[in-house]
């Protein structure tokens, strides 16, 4: 495969500005009255601007990054590459940037992290993103329309967010496939002696391409793939502690040794505080974050009672308890049992819980519950959780792998260090 479609963005009216052989300068897409695109009043079935040349490059107006995180925004982004924009199945025109494979790793790697970032990260992001490219079109292929949803029944929910098979294009540009935001974050040298050093290298492993996971900071133990999405075991996305001592680790299964964990902050690599390491991963509105490793988040009785209202649609009354069920390696909750006045349901997996218990999404699901203020019939004012990581947690960590980078460990290390058992093959 050697170009990739990535879905930019889907709005009623979409802005765009050409600079280039592109043929166009100024461009407004949207729906005619009859529903049919229109590209600048003029009704279309397709619109396609087709690069002419390396300079060539377009703007598109007020993309949001960030979807339903805490740092969502709008902003305008920049791409090379060609334009194409069609009407997704509900009507509304969708915007698609298709180019070089190697191109979007370029953009990738300055957008999940940035720029000047250690080679060594550099190297190990290019390819895991390239393995987790090629790995989920290859997945969509073979699972397309494959159900996220284990149980819902009016006891239990448990569910899954993974990438989806996209009916218009490969990927799509937020942090739900892989950030990519075009020439919009500052590239550098040595992103492009990154990828063109890696130039087709990927994980495999037992003769298959690795689905390479990553995450911000795995809070100091990985999360086994199966306690995040599908029940499938990868062996190569497995529990290990990120330091040098990788199999020194409780089993964080158990709700004791999980509440000891989340509760003190034992060492590993992604536990820092350099501001130095944490520039390398963290772009300007990450480091808006800087309480990814051990964190606290406290709601009132009611403030709780009312935001899982919101977000769940399920009104459970006033909440008397929060009760983990399940954890998984990393010591994420997978099964959480929300207690209410008028009723009780079972939720997982770890995103679900995430996206009910915040406005956006909490940092992780590896928390502690302590309800504070008990009244004199045991029921709570209020609960704090703390919490451990940021993100899912399997594959590779982020911060820890840029801790590791700078210590000297080398490309290599690093990825045999967060996907054991795989190997580096090249693609042809």
């Amino acid at each position: 495969m050697s170009r990739v479609k990535v879905g930019i963005l889907s709005a009623p009216e979409i802005i765009v500005d050409f600079s280039g052989g592109y043929g166009a300068d100024h461009v407004c897409f949207s729906t005619d009255a009859s529903g049919q695109l229109t590209v600048n009043g003029n009704s279309v079935a397709k619109a396609e601007f087709r690069s002419s040349g390396s300079g060539d490059c377009f703007t598109v107006h007020d993309v949001t990054i960030g979807v339903d995180f805490h740092w969502q925004r709008r902003e305008d982004q920049t791409f090379r590459g060609d334009c194409i924009v069609v009407l997704n199945p509900d009507g509304i025109p969708t915007l698609i940037n298709e180019l070089d494979v190697e191109d979007y790793l370029r953009s990738v790697i300055s957008s999940e992290m940035s720029a000047t970032a250690s080679l060594p990260l550099l190297k190990a992001h290019a390819v895991i993103s390239r393995s987790w490219l090629l790995a989920q079109i290859r997945n969509s292929a073979e699972s397309a329309g494959e159900s996220t949803v284990a149980t819902d029944t009016p006891d239990e929910l448990i569910r899954w967010y993974d990438h989806s098979a996209h009916s218009l294009f490969d990927v799509c540009a937020d942090d739900h496939c892989q950030r990519y935001q075009g020439i919009t974050r500052q590239t550098t040298p040595a992103v492009d002696r990154a990828v063109d050093e890696t130039l087709g290298e990927v994980l495999m492993f037992e003769g298959e391409l690795c689905d390479a996971r990553f995450s911000k900071c795995c809070g100091g133990v990985f999360e086994e793939f199966e306690n995040c999405w599908q029940p499938v075991h990868h062996g190569y996305l497995v529990a290990r502690r990120d330091s040098v001592a990788p199999h020194d680790f409780p089993d964080l299964r158990n709700e004791n040794e999980a509440s000891e964990w989340i509760e003190s902050a034992p060492d590993a690599f992604c536990n820092t505080s350099d501001r130095q390491v944490l520039s390398q991963v963290l772009n300007g509105y990450d480091q808006e974050t800087a309480d990814f490793y051990r964190w606290r988040v406290k709601y009132t009785r009611q403030e709780l009672s009312e935001l899982i209202l919101r977000r769940s649609g399920i009104d459970y009354g006033q909440i008397l308890a929060l009760e983990p069920l399940e954890r998984g390696t990393s010591g994420r909750i997978v099964k959480l049992r929300i207690k209410g006045i008028l009723r009780s349901r079972t939720i997982g997996k770890e995103l679900e819980i995430r996206r009910t218990l915040s406005a956006s999404h909490l940092y992780s699901s590896a928390f502690t519950v302590h309800p504070y203020g008990m009244d004199a019939d045991g029921i709570p004012a209020g609960f704090e959780l703390h919490g451990a990581g940021w993100g899912h947690g399997a594959g590779l960590c982020q911060i820890g792998a840029a801790v590791m980078g700078n210590l000297g460990y080398d490309y290599r290390q690093i990825l045999a260090h967060y996907f054991p058992g795989a190997i580096i093959t090249t693609t042809h």
